[in-house]
């Protein structure tokens, strides 16, 4: 290899911002709505947005009300083969639709239900599509599974890190050691045990974690989150999600009341009420504001601290340049060096902004308490990294009839549908269909293709494997109760997930 060629390969590496990560965004900028292009939007300008599966493990062995998973799900066997080749195909094409990097959940039933070697090689696939993953769960597994999954055979960490969400609220039923919970407070020992769990994991083998928590809320629980808050905040999680609930998934579990009167507002009043002060948001957004609401910011000691103040002109300024100059820079996925390499030509360019971030760290110094308290509690370990977020999902019926028209090119006259429409189009969350070369919104996927795609994986992967009538057979020839030709076992070779 040449010196020349050396160099090249090097400005390739450190260039900030990826050529296919910067068309991306900018034709992801351009497909928002007008009403969503705003100084605080993030998406199309940072951020591609998040990326999940579907139809890799639809089972779960809980119960909750209600349950987003369709009727169906739960008639599906989990199948690590299975999981694997549709995670690697459909991180395949994200990658290729979406770039190089973003975030993925590998998401469907229960993700412990997969054997921890299955669970591993679905998330080195991921990884190999420049996908940073995050496992979601109900958290009821051990640390058992939790050390398969991280450790080779030779006890070795697969992984330098590891994320997990964790779902926990009183809704759910069948947890093991309080299968029918009355109020949130009682969860809150499990809670911490499933922190403990990935504390213990990088003491004893040094694999680091990212976890966050997820919470359903209907009127049956708005008015526990106050406690919640307040209890889960200083347990060792780095977000703490919230989702009003929506019509979606099994009807026969859409119990708890009207759904309908638990909206954003509700739960983050809740919120604020929970950590005795204002939860500063509104100086950036992800997505749709009916949609989503996220503040970024670290606990100090037992306070939390926006990371950009809404009311602060300096901060502001700050953000504007910071997501002109930086925008699109691979800040998670790169290593340390290479990551100087890339701000340093930043800088180069706009040695301004030394001068803007250096301000920006004083002001948050000063919001922390001052330079004395802030150092006093990094010293502690008591500086933590903590989001809040509310995801509002839609009722199936709206995005339903919302998704046809929209297939149609067709704009909904009425004003509830349109506005579904609107989200949809602003959608942070999207799921790939190798078969089509399409990415769907989540909430289309659950809404509207989850049952067709559930009632395919039923018969391609039965519960049961039953003995054919007639003279005994070894176990080795046993046949699915319903077979399936091998060409069906490219289940997704047949299915359209456009709304026909």
């Amino acid at each position: 290899m040449t010196l020349l060629s050396l160099w090249q390969r090097l400005e390739r590496t450190t260039r900030p911002v990826h050529p296919v990560t910067a068309r991306i965004l900018a034709q992801r900028w351009a497909a928002l709505p007008l009403g969503v292009r705003t100084e605080q939007q993030i998406l199309g300008r940072h951020a591609v947005g998040c990326e999940g599966t579907h139809g890799v493990f639809p089972k779960c062995d809980l119960t909750c009300s209600p349950c987003y998973h369709s009727k169906d799900a739960n008639k599906v066997r989990v199948d690590g083969a299975h999981t694997v080749a549709q995670v690697e195909a459909q991180m395949s094409l994200l990658e290729a639709k979406r770039g190089p990097r973003a975030h993925a959940q590998l998401i469907g039933g229960e993700v412990s239900l997969l054997d921890p070697e299955d669970h591993a090689a679905a998330l080195a696939a991921m990884r190999k599509h420049g996908r940073e993953p995050m496992s979601m769960s109900h958290g009821d597994f051990g640390a058992a599974y939790l050390r398969a999954l991280a450790l080779d055979e030779k006890g070795r960490p697969r992984f330098r890190r590891l994320s997990f969400a964790a779902h926990f609220d009183s809704l759910m039923r069948g947890r093991t050691g309080i299968p029918r919970p009355r109020t949130e407070v009682e969860l809150n020992p499990f809670r911490a045990k499933f922190v403990e769990m990935f504390r213990d994991l990088r003491r004893d083998h040094g694999v680091r974690s990212y976890l966050a928590h997820n919470m359903t809320i209907t009127p049956a629980n708005l008015d526990q989150v106050e406690h919640v808050v307040a209890e889960v905040s200083a347990m060792g999680f780095s977000m703490l999600s919230f989702q009003p609930a929506a019509q979606v998934g099994d009807e026969r579990r859409w119990t708890g009341g009207d759904y309908r009167t638990v909206g954003i507002d509700d739960v983050w009043d809740q919120l604020e009420a929970g950590l005795g002060q204002r939860v500063a948001w509104q100086a950036l957004q992800f997505g749709d504001p009916r949609c989503n609401r996220t503040a970024f910011g670290i606990r100090v000691d037992d306070r939390w601290v926006p990371m950009l103040d809404p009311d602060s002109e300096a901060d502001l300024a700050a953000r504007d340049r910071a997501l002109a100059h930086f925008g699109g820079v691979n800040f998670g996925g790169t290593t340390p060096p290479v990551l100087v390499v890339k701000v340093l030509r930043v800088l180069a360019r706009h040695p301004g902004d030394v001068r803007v971030a250096l301000a920006w760290v004083g002001r948050l110094t000063e919001r922390s308490g001052g330079v004395r308290r802030a150092w006093s509690a990094w010293r502690r370990g008591a500086v933590a990294p903590m989001t809040y977020v509310v995801h509002n999902f839609m009722d199936a019926a709206d995005v339903a009839r919302a998704w046809r028209l929209m297939q149609a090119g067709r704009v909904a006259s009425d004003p509830t549908v349109r506005a579904t429409q609107e989200r949809l189009s602003a959608c942070t969350y999207a799921m790939a269909h190798p078969e089509t070369g399409e990415l769907v919104p989540a909430c289309v996927q659950h809404s509207v293709l989850d049952p067709g795609e559930n009632e395919r994986l039923r018969r391609l992967l039965p519960l049961t494997v039953v003995e054919p009538r007639g003279p005994a057979k070894s176990q080795s020839s046993a046949q699915p109760e319903q077979p399936v030709s091998s060409d069906e076992h490219s289940w997704t070779s047949g299915f359209d997930p456009r709304l026909r």
